[in-house]
């Protein structure tokens, strides 16, 4: 079955710029997570494609071979791109060495057969993301066989070079005035090959289990923002080094807060009175303090004020962001008739004065409708 278009699987166009391509993979993968869907097959399935689209998309490298050769540029027969995340994709000097080997048939090195790189995707809340956290996730993964020690061959049997490729890993062959070098498909590019495969692996050195990790999320981590833990990722063959894991960090939303970048965000509802009269205000802070706000009088709705050092740390910094506080004037509702009156005797007692926007607004409205005539 052929793959689906990695940019309809995003619900992106060709032209679309990262930040587009971050932000409709954030929505469907938030959408579609297994721990969202639990036991919906249909969910995990699309979860895994969108990951896979955004893993290509999002890598420019990745993106251009894509682009020019579509799913191909991925598959063995199109130079040796690995799949899976990370999975040792390199740059575009890679894809020539695939194809033609060492220029003129010189001699080539082995080449270890890296583990998989894996992803992981971890929610917080703002709180924890103020404060940083560690998280213990749990994930599937390869680790090595203890049986053999990772070596893939049963106890006290060893190794011996390929008989495809004498022990190089690569393999040639002639195609008109060029020589072709090839990963063999024998070893694998090993370069050997296991006599006596390890009954408990089946000679691949690993086998597959639950891992639970601790994991640090440093204060200031931001939605979207990916950490790569070396050497955390499956191991690869016969004792071959592992693969790093990624982790992306997803928000939750806030009931109080937003937030952008290291400036934090409150929308504080106050009376009609309040922003008539003056006062103070006791507004939360994201450290989980609190700070009394003065309210002058005459404060209109949308005012705002800037609190220096209230907001999100800086990652990697000793510096805070601001808070920024924005006054919702709430117009009283339900009144009773007595409230009512008072408010009709009120507005009888204004004058221009009192409305200076308003007054200045009507005067400006009546000079273009006489301008009209």
């Amino acid at each position: 079955m052929s793959k689906s278009d990695y940019y309809e699987v995003l619900g992106v166009s060709k032209n679309s710029d990262p930040n587009t391509i971050k932000s409709s993979y954030r929505k469907l993968a938030m959408k579609f997570h297994p721990d969202k869907n639990p036991g919906d097959k249909e969910a995990e399935k699309k979860f895994k494609e969108i990951s896979e689209a955004y893993e290509i998309l999002s890598n420019p490298e990745k993106k251009q071979a894509y682009d020019t050769y579509g799913h191909e540029a991925f598959s063995q027969g199109a130079g040796g791109f690995s799949e899976g995340f990370g999975g040792g994709f390199g740059s575009f000097s890679d894809i020539f060495e695939d194809f033609f080997g060492d220029f003129g048939g010189r001699s080539s090195t082995k080449r270890e057969q890296r583990g998989q790189d894996l992803k992981y995707e971890v929610e917080i809340d703002l709180r924890e993301a103020f404060t940083g956290i560690k998280k213990e996730i749990s994930f599937d993964t390869l680790i090595r066989c203890d049986d053999c020690s990772g070596s893939g061959s049963e106890k006290g049997s060893g190794l011996q070079d390929c008989g495809a490729c004498g022990g190089s890993g690569r393999t040639r062959a002639s195609q008109g005035f060029f020589t072709v070098e090839r990963t063999c498909s024998s070893c694998g590019g090993a370069g050997q090959v296991i006599t006596d495969p390890c009954s408990s692996c089946n000679g691949e050195g690993r086998r597959r289990k639950n891992r639970k990790l601790e994991v640090n999320i440093p204060a200031g981590v931001e939605d979207g923002s990916r950490i790569r833990l070396s050497g955390e990722g499956a191991i690869g063959q016969n004792g071959s080094s592992p693969g790093d894991l990624y982790l992306f960090v997803s928000m939750e939303e806030h009931q109080i807060f937003g937030r952008n970048g290291t400036e934090i965000f409150c929308n504080v509802p106050i009376s009609i009175v309040d922003a008539s009269l003056g006062g103070t205000v006791e507004v939360p802070t994201v450290s989980g303090g609190k700070v009394k706000v003065k309210v002058p009088a005459g404060s209109q709705h949308g005012d705002q004020f800037r609190l220096n050092g209230k907001g999100m740390p800086a990652l990697r910094s000793t510096s805070f962001g601001d808070m920024i506080i924005s006054l919702i004037i709430e117009i009283p509702k339900n009144l009773s008739e007595n409230q009512k009156n008072i408010l009709r005797e009120f507005n009888d007692e204004l004058d221009h004065s009192n409305s200076p926007e308003r007054s200045g607004f009507f005067s400006k409205v009546k000079d273009f409708w006489d301008g009209l005539t």
